[in-house]
């Protein structure tokens, strides 16, 4: 993600919330790829979906966010994830 794109989203996440606040991330991954997502979000449980066809499971967190910036961070390490689509 550019700085660009990175700057408009750190300004609608601050719109939108204040901070701290409960966050929702939406991911899909390849089958396979799921272990990589869960170590970003070690003492949370998400809410686990599998594809109609087995090949992509989505995964959804809502967590406590200090701040736009932990949730732009975790964005920026979620898309090193071969094959992960962050919604």
């Amino acid at each position: 993600m550019d700085q660009q794109r990175l700057d408009k989203f750190r300004e609608q996440l601050d719109l939108h919330h204040a901070w701290p606040s409960v966050f929702t991330f939406k991911f899909i991954v390849p089958v396979g790829k799921e272990i990589p997502l869960k170590e970003l979000f070690p003492n949370h449980t998400p809410n686990v979906k599998t594809s109609e066809n087995g090949n992509y499971t989505s995964f959804t967190y809502q967590m406590m966010m200090p701040s736009s910036q932990a949730v732009i961070d975790i964005y920026i390490t979620a898309a090193k994830i071969e094959g992960l689509i962050a919604l």
